[in-house]
């Protein structure tokens, strides 16, 4: 019975990893005293696709070569993704859908952080408060594909507080009183003096749970990459420098991007980190046959650390300009951590799951069976995406399972020739059934996504 519940677990993880998501869709609040309130939502041209990784920016130069019913046609699918994305509601007013009026703009009409010329929609919304409307919330609908980044400006002054929203959650109540430079009640006062540690907090959390996700469940890239630190040792000490070279490498590459200071297009960070995936898998597997140094590991995982920085950075809805980025710095880094740790202690458990199973005189060869077969499902998921149901699922664990028995029935073979030992804590047989077939099936999704991102 254990069998079965930890094989269905194990096949079930790679459903729902994926690459990396194109950056969530701010929602920008802007409120003045006299009661004028305009909201802004900015829409990526790429989110129409049906695969948005797939598909390239849209430039100054091929936006310049649309006609205008193309363009009218864009100007209407980024309605019609806010009409299934967002509701807004004013006081205790019903929730309803901003009529958004869309342009293009490009970087140098903005002063928000593009990237070259790339051009994007910007929805305005503009309204006329009236004294009895005094707070104002957003939602993201269920039916919502990105998540929405809750941002607000009084009076020309940005807020420290800021939220992302996932699909069917709501933002705080901002309660605009509070905020108007001529109100002067005891709630705005309260506000004033005692809000600001509240706020950042609550802005630290909601980037905190955006960089663990970002990781756990939606950067399979980055899972593959820590299974291959993981792979590396089985030992506390070497892994935990490894881990900690990349989160300092790649603190300092999103710290760097977020601020502008580098500006580096995706075109060319993507390959990189899936080719950082395939040399970490092949040093796996030639540290033993070649003696390689310690410190040269530590050295190129920090490397790789910048290169995925960069990544982070891409995705990460950071605003420099924001009261609150330290915060939100912090918030998102500290999450990506956290997501990698956890990635660690789900294999550490599994491994101590397999050592156990090793003591059984009926399965010795059970736990490689079981872990190679979770990174070979995992792959064969990947490259089949029309078979992402549960009838595939079933049938990936139903070969699993046949596999497992095959390995039993064989048992007495393989124990004569690679003898009764513990395969996990021998770092010969380790590296033999765990660390180079796992090795083999990161590199070679490494390889696929190196050409993959360069060449489609």
């Amino acid at each position: 019975m254990k069998i079965f519940s930890t094989s269905i677990l194990l096949l079930l993880c790679p459903l729902f990893c994926w690459a990396h998501p194109i950056p969530d869709i701010p929602v920008i609040g802007s409120f003045e005293s006299e009661g004028k309130a305009v909201i802004l939502v900015d829409v990526d041209p790429r989110c129409f696709a049906e695969d948005p990784e797939e598909v390239d920016f849209l430039l100054k130069e091929a936006y310049d070569k649309l006609s205008e019913q193309e363009r009218q046609k864009l100007k209407d699918q980024a309605n019609t993704l806010m009409k299934n994305t967002l509701r807004v509601r004013f006081g205790p007013e019903e929730w309803f859908f901003p009529n958004f009026r869309f342009d293009f703009l490009t970087k140098e009409h903005e002063t928000i952080i593009l990237e070259g010329d790339i051009v994007v929609l910007r929805g305005t919304f503009e309204t006329k408060l009236s004294q009895d409307l005094r707070t104002y919330q957003i939602k993201a609908l269920d039916s919502a594909d990105y998540d929405l980044i809750f941002t607000n400006v009084v009076d020309g002054k940005p807020l420290r507080r800021v939220n992302v929203l996932w699909p069917g959650e709501e933002s705080f109540s901002l309660d605009l009183p509070s905020f108007s430079k001529g109100e002067k009640t005891p709630l705005a006062l309260e506000h004033q003096a005692g809000n600001h540690a509240n706020d950042t907090l609550s802005t630290f959390y909601s980037f905190l749970r955006k960089g663990f996700v970002h990781v756990l469940p939606d950067g399979l890239d980055h899972v593959l990459f820590v299974i291959g630190l993981f792979l590396f040792s089985r030992k506390t000490k070497p892994l935990l420098l490894q881990v900690t070279a990349f989160t300092i490498a790649h603190t300092i590459t999103i710290a760097l991007a977020s601020l502008n200071f580098i500006v580096i297009s995706p075109s060319i960070v993507e390959p990189l980190i899936a080719l950082s995936i395939a040399f970490l898998a092949v040093e796996n597997v030639l540290q033993r046959k070649f003696a390689l140094v310690f410190s040269f590991r530590i050295a190129t995982v920090f490397i790789f650390g910048l290169i995925h920085g960069l990544g982070f950075a891409g995705v990460s809805s950071l605003n420099p300009e924001s009261p609150s980025f330290i915060a939100e710095l912090l918030g998102f880094t500290i999450g990506v951590d956290f997501g990698q740790v956890a990635v660690i202690l789900i294999f550490m458990a599994l491994l101590r799951f397999l050592s156990a199973l090793e003591k059984a005189p009926s399965a010795k060869f059970l736990s490689p069976v079981c872990f190679n077969f979770f990174l070979i499902g995992a792959i064969a998921i990947l490259f089949f995406e029309g078979a992402l149901n549960p009838s595939a699922c079933l049938v990936f664990w139903f070969v699993g399972l046949a596999t497992v028995c095959l390995s039993l029935q064989y048992e007495s073979t393989l124990t004569k020739s690679f003898g009764v030992g513990s395969l996990i804590k021998q770092a010969d047989r380790y590296q033999i059934f765990f660390v180079i077939p796992g090795s083999a099936v990161i590199g070679f999704i490494g390889c696929y996504w190196t050409i993959e991102r360069i060449f489609y």
